[in-house]
């Protein structure tokens, strides 16, 4: 408009002229504050030091997840063919979310030889008295079935696990874990649960049979089955490689041309 052409001009000139293409916007990483890089690159340093690729494989990752009845949908590749909008409209191109769905938080934990099963913590706040009670014990049993003694207990910063009681319930029980203090905050990367094993389990659930949070923890416990048997091999046998992985991430992320980590 300031420079007085049309929009036709405009797009000829980008795309003709100048060879440009329009991308959308994506989020794939998270927004990190100089802090949280200086956390993320201690972090690396430390891994890099204290783990070789056998001990990275005996490390138990865990995470918690949201699930509400509303579903998930990928606004890229979920289309509707139409007329028109107006038509697009009518055959459930708008997807519509409920103001305060109903929803339950499910704790999972993965490592090199096992996937555990899923706690449902569908009982209101999960405090740490919570998470020690439901939580800590299954990580306890599987990694003391697959390991013996030798293994390493992961979980992030969420409050529950940083109180100082859980902190000290891990110091009584687990063989090794990893401190409130050395997980760098701001982390949805850098655990194999948060990039693969979430994603494949959302994917498996047959959400147009969810209308309750009552068929909602049965389609994730029944889809969780399900998934296990067909991706096990895919996902979580490959974890030692992303293990590796998960090193090299914090390092690609914390190294940059001012303050290399490599």
């Amino acid at each position: 408009m300031e420079l007085d052409i049309s929009e036709r001009s405009v797009r000829r000139i980008l795309k003709n002229d100048l060879g440009l293409h329009s991308y959308k916007k994506k989020v794939v990483e998270p927004l990190l504050s100089d802090d949280q890089k200086i956390k993320r690159e201690k972090f690396a340093n430390w891994i890099r030091t204290n783990f070789r690729k056998e001990e990275s494989m005996r490390i138990l990752f865990s995470d918690e997840k949201f699930f509400d009845i509303d579903g998930v949908y990928n606004s890229q590749n979920d289309r509707v063919w139409a007329i028109d909008r107006a038509d697009a409209d009518k055959n459930g191109v708008i997807k519509q979310k409920r103001k305060f769905p109903q929803k339950v938080m499910v704790w999972l934990s993965a490592c090199s030889k096992v996937v555990t099963p899923l706690v449902i913590l569908d009982e209101g706040t999960v405090d740490h008295a919570v998470y020690i009670e439901k939580v800590l014990p299954v990580a306890l049993k599987y990694g003391n079935q697959v390991f013996g003694s030798d293994w390493v207990f992961q979980q992030d910063g969420a409050k529950p696990h940083s109180h100082h009681l859980t902190q000290q319930w891990c110091r009584d029980n687990f063989p090794s874990f990893i401190i409130k203090d050395r997980w760098p905050p701001n982390s949805p990367d850098l655990s194999p649960l948060d990039y693969s094993i979430w994603d494949e389990l959302v994917n498996t659930i047959n959400w147009n049979k969810v209308q309750s949070e009552t068929t909602l923890i049965q389609q994730i416990k029944s889809s969780f089955k399900t998934f296990v048997n067909q991706l096990f091999l895919k996902v979580v046998l490959a974890l030692p490689i992303d293990c590796i992985v998960f090193v090299k991430t914090m390092e690609t992320i914390c190294a940059n041309k001012n303050n290399p980590v490599l």
